[in-house]
């Protein structure tokens, strides 16, 4: 028997090496993709500008922004709060800028390219390409002023949900609330709003979806968030699950402590009976290579008792159905947060954003309340998802 549990405790820390260096060639991919972007939106800003003093203080301005966006990335655990929230609002602000210039000149280039077979255009691309850099750069600011409010002002999504088996004439009113991302960006003032935002709903059981912490555990002490997570108001009590942020943190167990100690109930891979109404089921993140099967999880639970899931992360949907879940609420998509992030979940997740049933189980999977990096929503909306389910 020792041997089995050898063979697969060798086989959990393989696999777990192998993801651990996915992620890590993935992000280092991310980022020399970045560098290179920024490099080119550089170079063609800077021939896009009048020669002179004009170019030159483009370029300090830009390398700037540059600069403040890798200390917001790298130092900001150990800058003073109100100088971490500029200098990270200012650099992922630039970084979006970016993102869009790049856009903007890649078609440019397209264009210049067309002109170099058909001549449409011989003797006027330059002024062209000045105007559409200036305008694309008015139509960026304008489109950044809409996500930054659509980030601030959530939305509540309603749901009027009806298990899917014999009623016994119940409802439960359920608050769920996914990547809130507490940090040095979205701080204690944030939380207290968010806070304000769930109990106006008057609910029964609060539900927070992973993520609930963005990429450490320190600034949950620092900034004392324990005196607002405690005034979340819940007959039924509130319930949470660890995302993969709490992982990136490098201190899960950490996290899960201090939201226990804030009166929060943190189920990792298990099952809570409710009121003797209906189960909670948290699963733990599958950044964990441990986590357990659903199936364990929900195993010897009364069959004729309403199952209600948390998963972070919305893969594999079926496994739900299969194991007689009536419904899963989970996060971590973002729906994207910004365009064009909105269109390439679609094609990674079944559901990306939002409702759906299959069999007997409802799904829902919200865009998030709060936000990782860049404080914009652009084709995506924050939200908090208030549940009326009838059993």
């Amino acid at each position: 028997m020792s041997i089995r549990k050898n063979i697969q405790k060798k086989l959990h820390l393989q696999k777990k090496h192998l993801q651990d260096n996915t992620m890590h060639y993935i992000f280092a991919l991310i980022a020399i993709l970045l560098l290179l972007g920024m490099t080119y939106v550089l170079i063609r800003g800077w021939q896009m500008l009048p020669a002179g003093s004009t170019r030159i203080l483009f370029a300090i301005i830009y390398e700037g922004l540059v600069a403040l966006l890798l200390a917001g990335l790298f130092f900001e655990k150990s800058m003073p709060l109100g100088l971490a929230k500029v200098i990270t609002f200012t650099g992922y602000t630039f970084l979006l800028v970016a993102i869009y210039m790049f856009f903007s000149f890649f078609l440019v280039d397209i264009i210049r390219l067309a002109n170099r077979f058909f001549h449409f255009a011989p003797a006027g691309m330059q002024v062209f390409r000045f105007w559409v850099m200036s305008v694309s750069f008015i139509v960026i600011v304008i489109t950044l002023l809409i996500g930054n409010y659509k980030f601030n002002h959530p939305e509540i999504v309603k749901l009027n949900l009806t298990v899917d088996r014999p009623l016994k004439n119940k409802e439960v009113r359920i608050v769920a609330a996914s990547d809130i991302h507490l940090g040095n960006s979205i701080d204690i003032e944030m939380l207290r709003k968010y806070v304000q935002l769930i109990n106006a709903q008057q609910p029964d059981i609060v539900l927070l979806v992973g993520d609930i912490t963005d990429r450490a555990a320190s600034p949950l002490s620092e900034q004392n968030m324990k005196t607002e997570l405690e005034s979340i108001h819940a007959p039924l009590g509130v319930y949470a699950i660890r995302g993969n942020h709490e992982y990136y943190s490098g201190a899960p167990q950490e996290i899960a402590g201090y939201l226990q100690s804030s009166g929060i109930h943190v189920l990792i891979d298990s099952a809570y009976l409710v009121n003797n109404s209906f189960y909670i089921i948290g699963r733990d993140d599958r950044t964990n290579p441990n986590r357990k099967p659903l199936a364990e999880i929900v195993k010897g639970l009364d069959p004729d008792i309403p199952k209600i899931l948390l998963d972070h992360q919305p893969y594999h949907l079926e496994v739900a159905e299969q194991n007689g879940i009536d419904l899963q609420v989970s996060g971590h998509t973002h729906n994207g947060q910004f365009f064009p992030g909105s269109l390439m979940v679609k094609q990674l997740f079944e559901l990306a954003h939002g409702y759906l049933k299959k069999g007997k189980t409802h799904y829902y999977v919200s865009s998030g309340l709060g936000i990782w990096g860049p404080q914009y929503r652009i084709g995506s909306q924050s939200e908090l998802v208030d549940i009326k389910l009838n059993y």
